[in-house]
């Protein structure tokens, strides 16, 4: 063995006889003894350290675009001096900007804007950046990586309230609410207690949630009566191939409360007692009317004491009136299709307050919107089940080992 071999070997002896001392427990009462300790404090040369370091020329920073922001004070909050932002709100491309979008600036020390960029809504990437004494914008297609997210939660008061606490988007939670609409009144039918699962995609761009994309499944359980959903095509199936869209949709709006039911009631105008054809829903003027089928608009306008009125011819015998509009989105004659929105809720014609009144008819008689038997639409083809059992198992397994960990954080 050569001088550095024996050396070597010396020290790794030397060093397990140390290790083998300080693990060695002291005989039965004697007290080990520390070894002598010397605490050294010592300044660091910060202006030295300093020197070795560069300042940056670059900085990126990234902030949401939020409601009640201007153009100029957002673009102040991203570092960019007064003197570039008075030329940078001119650029027309910043003015596709929402609240909401995530912007991604970088500046460089002086507080001049080196690049800009945000994702638009129809998922294209604007970049801005300048060019001389003026700022120019380059758009392209966005690419974004899908990923599956899954979430679950307990209702305490309402749906929203739930899904938020759970970190679900909004967009998932309407199309949950959208799903589940035919069976469930998130506003009469929700308890304390009520509980949720949902698989859904989540799109990113560059590593970064930018936004929710389809509900591929839920589960959700409304006193104690469990519902699954799975989406398949365009549509939504229970795991058996049941369709649970309804061909109607139970409400035309999607949360709101009742304010007048069907029957009888004392009229808030006339003073009397008169038969109330239809349900009133309390809802701030502007809150978006949809159609709760597909149908042909049969009527669009002034309609008396209805103020503002849409009526939708759908198959067979049915029909439905949508009253008191601030504004129709709908012309006589158009095809609709279920959820499309057809108007927003006003105060016209004889109204007391803002409210949709809406009206389900059969063969030209009215019927209580609330409780009529809704026709189910159609069940998913024999010929695609197979293809839907395939698709569905691993999506039901993972709302199986979401449900088991809800149920488990309640209790």
């Amino acid at each position: 063995m050569n001088n550095k071999g024996i050396l070597a070997a010396m020290a790794l002896g030397a060093g397990c006889v140390a290790v083998a001392a300080f693990a060695t427990i002291a005989p039965h009462g004697e007290s080990p003894v520390p070894p002598p300790t010397t605490t050294l404090v010592e300044p660091l040369a910060l202006e030295r350290l300093g020197a070795t370091l560069p300042s940056p020329t670059l900085y990126i920073r990234e902030e949401q675009f939020q409601r009640g922001d201007t153009l100029a004070s957002f673009l102040a909050r991203l570092g960019i001096e007064a003197a570039h932002v008075t030329r940078l709100v001119r650029t027309r491309a910043l003015q596709a900007l929402r609240p909401g979008s995530h912007v991604r600036a970088e500046v460089g020390e002086d507080g001049a804007l080196r690049a800009l960029s945000f994702l638009t809504g129809r998922d294209t990437l604007v970049t801005v950046y300048p060019l001389g004494e003026t700022y120019r914008a380059a758009e392209e297609q966005a690419t974004l990586q899908t990923r599956v997210a899954i979430q679950s939660g307990v209702v305490r008061s309402s749906l929203f309230a739930a899904t938020d606490a759970a970190g679900v988007p909004d967009g998932i939670a309407m199309q949950l609410a959208d799903v589940f609409g035919g069976d469930v009144d998130f506003y009469r039918d929700l308890r304390k207690g009520d509980r949720f699962s949902v698989v859904y995609e989540m799109h990113y761009l560059g590593g970064r949630p930018v936004r929710a994309g389809r509900l591929l499944a839920a589960e959700f359980v409304n006193q104690g009566r469990a519902l699954r959903a799975v989406h398949y095509g365009s549509s939504y199936y229970a795991p058996d191939g049941k369709n649970l869209r309804k061909a109607f949709l139970r409400s035309p709006l999607e949360f709101s409360r009742v304010s007048s039911g069907f029957g009888m009631r004392n009229h808030p105008i006339a003073r009397a007692w008169r038969q109330h054809t239809g349900v009133d829903y309390a809802a701030p003027t502007g809150t978006r009317v949809r159609a709760v089928a597909d149908a042909v608009v049969e009527y669009a306008g002034p309609k008396g004491g209805y103020g503002n009125a849409v009526i939708l011819r759908h198959n067979g015998q049915y029909s439905t009136v949508y009253a008191h509009l601030s504004r129709i989105a709908v012309r006589r004659g158009a095809r609709v299709a279920q959820n499309d929105t057809i108007g927003f809720v006003g105060q016209t014609g004889w109204a007391t307050g803002p409210h949709l009144h809406y009206e389900f008819r059969v063969a030209g008689h009215a019927r209580n919107p609330l409780a009529v038997a809704l026709p189910a639409a159609q069940p998913l083809p024999a010929q695609n089940l197979a293809a839907f059992q395939t698709q569905a198992a691993p999506l039901v397994a993972l709302l199986e080992l979401l449900a088991n960990n809800t149920v488990a954080l309640r209790d």
